[in-house]
């Protein structure tokens, strides 16, 4: 089954009146086979649907509006098998909502060059057709992506895949609902954001609630329930000594499954798929979530700590996106450095909440001491992240737009042993290196908390800023700081002018 099967793609192809019946015949013929071929590819995550060839401007309309209605339907792929007059497609256009990849193919791979006649060249016109197309595209000034290459090329069945997954982001983003615990972190900035804005534009709804009415949820779980959690602790996790069967902390173990048990009926009775707490606004609860909040990240939940409702509805769009694929996704802190001159570093970590769908090893199960937040010692997963390519993506509200940065990082393994680090951590080399990326992230504004992605690159994160109308700033390997600081200015007046008067 395909991991994101339960959504679709509607493919059409353009053609004209003036070519009858014959050639239209045999472009849905292709048309057919193309979409068919695609629907059947593994590396294409959604269903793929085939829609009837497009000759006029009221079928292409309705095309698009029945996109826009269809709630399965994330978004539509065009091709213009023939010479498809654009103006037919200016109203359809115009009216879609979902979001639009241009697929510049042709049918036949390979051209029959001792068999090339007038027949041949009318049908087998994409060359043609498409360039009418882009310029209808560009003069409407349409977000989209455009993928050229041959439909049964991996690499572009690969990069039609990458922009599904982020239109079902997209989609995800435009249902997603954000249960925030408390408030912000106390005159932390960064956290903060316009949460009106952020519906208007994402689709992100954020709801506020009290602790207490989580510590009411929590106090109602049955005996029977946290039972049946801790005996998922102990078949799925190395549990430490003192949180054994009658070891001296196996109350804590019990507090923390009561606590995961009643957050999680708490987010699945509300329809949240994402969430936030902070430190600071604890109530009646025990202790501080820690491996609630790792186990629903690894079930697909967002999180985002201190009240940060911008990672966590981030974390949970990233998880949609990357269904299915190798390497997982977590919310994540850059914490400190190692600065040595032969390989400077970061490590990142948090308190608590490292999601172990990134992690290289079966989890630790672990209860240690935390100097905040004033309550008992939180039961934690310990691990180290898997090594290998990432991406770490943060979004932050610069008061006129939303912006997302991302750096593209190397996660290694630790230089030595952490035998005293009580959290889960991971290490990771930026690109192009610490200090250029540092420094770039820092003149980008970017946030100390990030959505970090082992199974996503970045073009992902870039279809996906495309389709929502974000901006978004690289950092990779070719990033230069004098480039790097242009493309800020010149971002600052195109998002001032685009939003108009």
């Amino acid at each position: 089954m395909k991991a994101l099967g339960q959504f679709e793609v509607w493919f059409a192809a353009g053609s004209h009146d003036l070519y009858g019946d014959a050639t239209l015949s045999r472009v849905d013929k292709h048309s057919r086979e193309v979409a068919e071929r695609l629907e059947a590819a593994e590396a294409v995550s959604v269903r793929i649907v085939h829609k009837p060839v497009m000759t006029n401007p009221e079928s292409i309309r309705r095309l698009c509006l029945d996109a826009n209605a269809a709630d399965d339907c994330v978004g539509l792929i065009a091709w213009m098998h023939t010479f498809s007059p654009a103006k037919m497609w200016i109203a359809g256009l115009g009216a879609l909502q979902k979001p639009l990849l241009h697929l510049h193919t042709q049918f036949n791979r390979d051209l029959p060059w001792g068999e090339i006649d007038m027949d041949f060249m009318n049908l087998n016109q994409s060359a043609h057709g498409d360039r009418e197309f882009g310029f209808l595209e560009t003069r409407m000034g349409l977000r989209r992506k455009t993928v050229v290459g041959h439909w049964s090329d991996p690499s572009v069945l690969g990069r039609i895949d990458t922009w599904a997954r982020a239109a079902c982001g997209w989609r995800e983003a435009q249902t997603l609902s954000v249960a925030r615990f408390g408030d912000n972190m106390r005159n932390v900035a960064v956290t903060e954001g316009d949460k009106v804005e952020a519906q208007l534009r994402l689709g992100v709804a954020v709801h506020g609630y009290g602790v207490g009415k989580l510590v009411d949820a929590v106090r109602e779980v049955p005996d029977s329930a946290v039972d049946r959690l801790v005996d998922e602790y102990e078949q799925e996790y190395t549990l430490v000594p003192a949180l054994q069967r009658d070891g001296e902390r196996r109350e804590s173990l019990r507090d923390a499954a009561r606590i995961e048990a009643g957050l999680r009926d708490f987010l699945e009775t509300g329809g949240f798929k994402a969430f936030t707490d902070t430190f600071e606004d604890l109530a009646g609860l025990p202790q501080l979530p820690g491996i609630a909040v790792q186990r629903l990240m690894a079930d697909g939940y967002g999180f985002g700590a201190e009240g940060d409702w911008k990672t966590a509805a981030l974390v949970r769009i990233a998880k949609v996106m990357s269904a299915g694929l190798e390497g997982g996704t977590s919310f994540m802190e850059d914490y400190t450095y190692h600065l040595a001159a032969d390989g400077p570093k970061v490590l990142g970590a948090h308190m608590l909440e490292v999601c172990p769908s990134i992690a290289a090893e079966k989890p630790s199960c672990e209860i240690h001491p935390l100097s905040i937040g004033g309550k008992q010692d939180p039961v934690r997963l310990v691990f180290t992240a898997a090594p290998g390519p990432a991406v770490a993506v943060g979004l932050l509200d610069l008061g006129d737009r939303f912006r997302l940065v991302a750096n593209e990082v190397e996660l290694v393994p630790p230089d030595e042993e952490l035998p005293r680090l009580p959290v889960a951590c991971t290490v990771w080399e930026p690109k192009p290196d610490l200090a250029t990326a540092a420094e770039a992230w820092l003149l980008a504004g970017g946030p100390h908390h990030t959505s970090l992605c082992l199974a996503l690159g970045t073009e992902a994160f870039a279809d996906l800023a495309e389709i929502a109308g974000l901006e978004l700033l690289v950092i990779d390997g070719s990033t230069r700081i004098g480039d790097f600081k242009k493309e800020l200015r010149w971002n600052q007046a195109y998002f001032h002018l685009a939003r108009g008067l």
